[in-house]
């Protein structure tokens, strides 16, 4: 028998152990993680704005006409909008990883279907449920993140999740683009299906589990509005997005006004190089600067668009004024993510499916609002309606600076 003398065991503070229960126990992000997330997000992104790039080869496939095929974002838009709080409520008590493998590989059905269906009513069928896939996905991501990051790094943590949006939109929907020109629109979608699969293996295996919230614990949404602070948030959100989403829809009929229908890649191509800077930025400085960053993303999209607004202006001020716009517009995920989560205390859950279905309803309404705009008044409406919806968004984060977009994030983190 050892003569040693006992080792002392020192108690473990509760408070260490519940940062090592929260993921945070590492003071390190778990980026194989976070970049499984990310290109969950980046698959949902491409999916739902895939058929924009290849819009005339899918109606002449299955013989309908562009404006019918063009539904097909719409519904996809709906599908998210209309069954994200539902089916999170649903769920709530489910592990977080099974349920993120789950919507998945209903995401991955859902895309396989649309690239075999010879049918325009099949194929939006599948786009809805694709839609409610992604929603599913949606409203559990930036909570997802936020478990996995020690409680400094959250923030980042969403900002790398939420970065594959810009990437989708600047890089993946020209690449689908092309390869829908090159070998057709099917191969493209059935190689959003090949990402998917991989996707499941990579979730399965990189991805820590993290329980439900619990079926009894979760609040309703009229419980949740009552929070302080989400309400601002989720009206930052509506508005915002829908602002965006009336001129990006139309860039290329407002583009073809101003001389420029043959650049409209390139000018889209500096928008989501911009929207990629402003993720680094975000991401970088989110845990300390949310208010600020938040603030200003609101003013540069504001800046975009009155530039873009100005009755002489050249193409140099379009390239100027889109990188304004991607700068402004690049980060929002995040920061909106990041607010709603935050106010959202022990009703952070059922804030981002909120959040998520507002950003979906104000994508689908976009695209009708910027219609009527462009049937009534022209393109040269488009701009100034960004204008007149952006600015009160920058109001109400400056007004909320007590709940909703304060200026530290500490409170909200213990």
């Amino acid at each position: 028998m050892s003569d040693a003398p006992p080792r002392t065991v020192h108690p473990v503070h509760p408070a260490r152990l519940a940062r090592l229960a929260e993921g945070g126990g590492t003071g390190r992000l778990p980026l194989a993680a976070l970049l499984a997330l990310s290109t969950t997000v980046f698959a949902t992104s491409l999916t739902e704005t895939l058929p924009a790039g290849v819009l005339p080869a899918m109606a002449g496939d299955l013989g309908v006409g562009t404006s019918t095929m063009g539904q097909s974002v719409t519904v996809y838009a709906l599908g998210t909008a209309l069954t994200a709080i539902p089916l999170a409520a649903a769920t709530a008590a489910w592990r977080r990883r099974r349920l993120l493998l789950a919507a998945v590989v209903a995401f991955a059905v859902a895309n396989t279907v649309t690239a075999v269906s010879a049918d325009i009513t099949l194929t939006l069928v599948a786009r809805f449920a694709a839609g409610m896939a992604a929603g599913l996905a949606w409203a559990l991501l930036a909570g997802y993140a936020r478990g996995l990051a020690p409680a400094h790094l959250r923030g980042r943590a969403v900002a790398i999740a939420m970065a594959g949006v810009p990437v989708a939109l600047s890089l993946g929907v020209p690449a689908g683009t092309l390869l829908g020109g090159v070998l057709g629109w099917r191969w493209a979608f059935g190689l959003m299906t090949v990402l998917t699969v991989v996707l499941v293996g990579w979730i399965a295996l990189a991805v820590p589990d993290r329980p439900g919230t619990g079926r009894a614990a979760r609040p309703a949404v009229r419980a949740t509005l009552a929070v302080p602070g989400v309400a601002p948030v989720l009206a930052v959100t509506l508005v915002f997005v829908l602002a965006h989403t009336v001129l990006y829809t139309y860039v290329a009929v407002f583009l073809g006004r101003v001389g420029m229908a043959g650049q409209v890649d390139r000018v889209l191509l500096v928008f989501g190089v911009a929207s990629l800077v402003s993720v680094a930025v975000v991401g970088a400085r989110v845990d300390r600067r949310p208010r600020a960053l938040t603030i200003a993303a609101t003013l540069l999209v504001a800046a975009g668009a009155a530039a873009l607004a100005a009755p002489a202006l050249g193409p140099a001020g379009v390239y100027a004024a889109a990188a304004l716009w991607g700068l402004g517009w690049g980060g929002a995920p995040t920061l909106l993510q990041t607010a709603v989560g935050d106010a959202g205390g022990r009703a952070a859950d059922t804030a981002q499916a909120m959040l998520v279905s507002l950003w979906n309803a104000a994508m689908a309404g976009g695209g009708v609002v910027g219609g009527l705009l462009l049937d009534r008044f022209g393109a040269a409406a488009l701009p100034w309606t960004v204008l007149a919806l952006v600015l009160p968004s920058a109001a109400v984060v400056v007004a909320a600076r007590r709940n909703g977009f304060p200026a530290a994030r500490a409170a909200s983190d213990g």
